[in-house]
């Protein structure tokens, strides 16, 4: 007997989460380019008078106040509009790199969703978790949002949103180090190692779409509580900087499932310790 389309789609539910996932991320991570770009096209612009004509320098005051919340902050006040655009940089860039080191957590719940719906016993699509998930970094967003305003009202940013102080450098890197050996680190990384451990301790999957977006919420704040230290290294290497956000987003992956990532962890936050004691030196 041929199959159903239901059937045929059920089987292929894992490569559409795993599609979803892989343009999700593939969408982001190109938003965030264009961004980087606009910054660098931004650092070389000539003064407006200097031989352009009127729709350039009309072109380049747009693209001044779209980059506004990206280290034009000395010059442009920030207003709600400078907090949105903020916003969302912060927001695109967290999915960007947290959707992949989420993908064997979203993918299981995919899976086994697929068997509970061959049973007759069928919980809430996948999307209701990721978006539980990803709002939870939405969240964070919006924290490190207000925390690159207040750096910049303090002039703390240099204009690639990077530290301008060795000693605020310094201190961001002994923090993070130091974070990366504490219990807390520890009980936040054990829940995104082990996904399915996760959802066992956690009363199991959830039929209701309600149930599946907190439980997907609840697996995004043991992330953040994992990883935000980490994000702090953003004001170290450049909110900006491409190769920067990748290599992060790499060592976030590395972390969750590689074997012994707890020892990685250990390991570089010791490194990250002492990068922030040479900044202490190099001060005086």
């Amino acid at each position: 007997m041929a199959d159903t389309p239901l059937e045929t789609l059920l089987r292929r539910d894992r490569v559409i989460v795993a599609f979803s996932l892989l343009a999700l991320t593939g969408i982001t991570w190109l938003y965030i380019l264009w961004l980087a770009v606009g910054m660098d096209s931004m650092a070389v612009i000539p003064a407006s008078g200097d031989g352009m004509s009127t729709g350039m320098a009309m072109d380049m005051d747009m693209t001044a106040d779209a980059m506004a919340p990206m280290g034009d902050t000395t010059l442009r006040p920030w207003r709600a509009s400078t907090f949105a655009y903020a916003f969302v940089m912060w927001a695109v860039m967290m999915i960007g790199m947290m959707t992949p080191s989420a993908a064997p957590m979203i993918l299981l719940y995919a899976r086994v969703g697929r068997q509970a719906a061959r049973d007759n016993k069928p919980f809430a699509a996948t999307g209701f978790f990721a978006g539980g998930y990803l709002s939870a970094w939405t969240l964070f967003a919006a924290l490190a949002t207000s925390g690159q305003w207040l750096l910049e009202e303090a002039l703390l940013l240099t204009p690639m949103l990077a530290s301008a102080s060795r000693g605020l450098s310094a201190v961001i890197l002994i923090s993070v180090g130091l974070f990366q050996w504490t219990p807390l680190k520890d009980a936040c990384l054990r829940q995104c190692q082990a996904p399915f451990l996760f959802i066992q301790n956690h009363g199991g999957f959830r039929r209701d779409a309600g149930g599946a977006c907190r439980l997907g919420l609840l697996h995004g704040l043991y992330c953040v509580g994992c990883c935000w230290a980490l994000m702090a290294l953003l004001f170290i290497g450049g909110v900006m900087n491409v190769l920067w956000i990748a290599a992060i987003a790499i060592f976030v992956l590395a972390e969750k499932i590689v074997p012994g990532g707890r020892l990685l962890s250990r390991i570089a936050g010791a490194l990250i310790v002492m990068a922030g004691l040479w900044q202490l030196a190099a001060m005086t």
